[in-house]
């Protein structure tokens, strides 16, 4: 069994406009990475992704290794996204016409134990709810991270 899994979602603006909400710090600090984001994500570099809103040190921290990036395309970084040992995950982005871009966001790498099946359950949900931030931003302006999760932990 190969353990792995993709989401997806059509976010209604240019392919630009969503890469680059990705790709920019200060965008994605603004709806995800609410910590902040240490730099661009430019190929053959780590950036630092802080979370103000998770358990652990505060706050929460993750190093994202930029595997790959063609802008407005694609992005793919590899992340100790599994606990013990490090994940890819790949976002892409199509130009669908009409100004809307297709995201799909996947993460493989996962060993077949119930602990790595266990936290890609939770990191499909992490992803899944990215997107949808993502979407909430470049189309409104809408930060729906901010208190989504304060206290829950």
């Amino acid at each position: 069994m190969d353990l792995k899994f993709q989401v997806k979602i059509k976010i209604q603006k240019p392919v630009d406009t969503v890469f680059d909400a990705v790709y920019s710090p200060e965008k994605l600090s603004a709806y995800f990475t609410n910590g902040g984001a240490s730099a661009p994500l430019d190929q053959d570099t780590t950036v630092m992704w802080r979370f103000a809103d998770t358990p652990g040190t505060e706050p929460a921290a993750v190093d994202v290794s930029v595997i790959e990036m063609f802008p407005n395309e694609r992005i793919a970084l590899e992340w100790n996204g599994a606990g013990d040992h490090f994940t890819r995950v790949e976002m892409t982005f199509e130009d669908v016409g009409d100004s809307e871009t297709l995201v799909k966001i996947s993460e493989t790498g996962w060993r077949e134990t119930q602990a790595d099946l266990d936290r890609s359950y939770g990191n499909c949900f992490g992803w899944s709810f990215m997107i949808c931030a993502l979407k909430a931003y470049v189309e409104h302006g809408v930060d729906l991270r901010k208190g989504s999760f304060s206290g829950m932990y």
